[in-house]
């Protein structure tokens, strides 16, 4: 049996049950929003027949979606620019972190990895709990922000603040930007550094001819991975903000989830959120399949 045979005979019971739990979760989703509300008790019934399948809830959604109207087109427009902007600040933040690791640590390494691994083994609710604390009038970050003149005195962080959720979008899923792109750095050969420095490029050139193009699909992954639960995220801005001008998409949907007589419509803005991710994951895939092939010749 050849190498490549064996790892799909080895991959493809894991492959099977994650394809099918997924497509039977998404499958439930769909019957839930395409289907009616029991009159009596105010719940959604699925219509697990296709046939029976009305679109009125989607419809109702993808109205509200309507470029330039709807209030839930406002929530989408609002968490995009959140998430746009916390992305920028996990590439500035994120990559030195991960260059450094990959390239220059040696000894201190594996201490900078168990740095990045530690947020992970807590709860990511908990670790927003930790920041509202610290972002308390009376808290750490105004003791030290205070006396440095940055911010004025008992300046209130929670108070629906845009800053305040885009900084815990990019605190609380940093992490799972540097580890995918520090492992493609990993694999860098140093010696295209040297080769470039000796064909007499500057360090911004190596860095945007040689370092960047060669890091980009770590780059890309750390996006993805980062960028689609964050869509989904309703944590971060119900504990360090909880007000509507601040709200995201997936606060949107918790709102209708927790509402008795507007789950259908929670399913249904569910559904219209998983094609749009699916959407941006195509770029994705064909650069990853596309560098897949230029590796394998």
């Amino acid at each position: 049996m050849s190498s490549r045979r064996y790892l799909l005979a080895l991959g493809l019971p894991g492959l099977i049950w994650v394809a099918l739990f997924v497509s039977v979760a998404l499958y439930a989703l769909v019957a839930i929003a395409v289907g009616s509300l029991d009159p009596l008790v105010l719940t959604p019934v699925p219509a697990w027949n296709p046939l029976h399948w009305s679109s009125q809830w989607l419809t109702q959604i993808g109205s509200d979606l309507k470029p330039f109207s709807g209030e839930d087109w406002v929530v989408f427009q609002r968490t995009a620019i959140y998430i746009a902007i916390a992305l920028v600040g996990c590439i500035v933040v994120g990559y030195p972190v991960a260059y450094y690791t990959a390239i220059c640590a040696k000894r201190s390494k594996g201490l900078i990895l168990a740095l990045l691994v530690a947020p992970l083994l807590v709860s990511y609710m908990l670790r927003m709990l930790a920041w509202v604390g610290l972002l308390a009038p009376t808290g750490w970050v105004n003791a030290v922000l205070v006396p440095l003149g940055i911010v004025p005195s008992q300046f209130d962080w929670l108070s629906g603040r845009s800053v305040t959720v885009v900084f815990g979008l990019i605190y609380g899923w940093i992490p799972y930007f540097i580890i995918p792109l520090y492992a493609a750095l990993a694999r860098f050969d140093t010696r295209y550094l040297e080769a470039s420095r000796d064909l007499g490029a500057g360090g911004l050139q190596t860095f945007l001819h040689v370092t960047l193009p060669i890091s980009k699909q770590g780059i890309l992954a750390g996006t993805v991975i980062v960028a689609l639960p964050m869509f989904g995220d309703f944590f971060t801005n119900g504990l360090l903000s909880g007000v509507s001008s601040t709200a995201m998409v997936g606060t949107l949907i918790n709102t209708y989830a927790q509402s008795q007589t507007e789950q259908a419509l929670a399913a249904a803005a569910a559904v219209w959120l998983t094609v749009f991710l699916a959407i941006l994951l195509i770029p994705y895939l064909r650069s990853s399949a596309r560098a897949t092939r230029e590796v394998t010749g």
